[in-house]
């Protein structure tokens, strides 16, 4: 009678187990899943701004040539050129 008692008592608890542990790799296998999905749009946003930066450098080397620099303050800064005779060298 003890064992048959026992034998009531253990199937429950071990249908319960079985129960939470499939419960828990469904739960698990989710998160995975959305942990992916994540991981791959963390991967697409630092790509994008990857490109972005490159393409920044780029803009950035164009505006600091000197081709660049001496037609904007030619044009928009009037500044020109002194003639050579008004060109003073000062050393220390």
């Amino acid at each position: 009678m003890k064992t048959r008692g026992l034998l009531l008592l253990a199937v429950p608890v071990l249908w319960v187990a079985a129960l939470g542990s499939a419960a828990g790799a469904i739960w698990c296998k989710h998160r995975s899943r959305e942990m992916f999905v994540e991981l791959e749009s963390l991967n697409a946003r630092r790509d994008n701004l990857e490109i972005e930066w490159g393409q920044l450098q780029l803009e950035q080397s164009a505006w600091s040539t000197h081709a660049f620099v001496e037609r904007v303050a030619s044009t928009k800064l009037r500044m020109a050129t002194p003639p050579p005779k008004d060109i003073e060298i000062i050393s220390p």
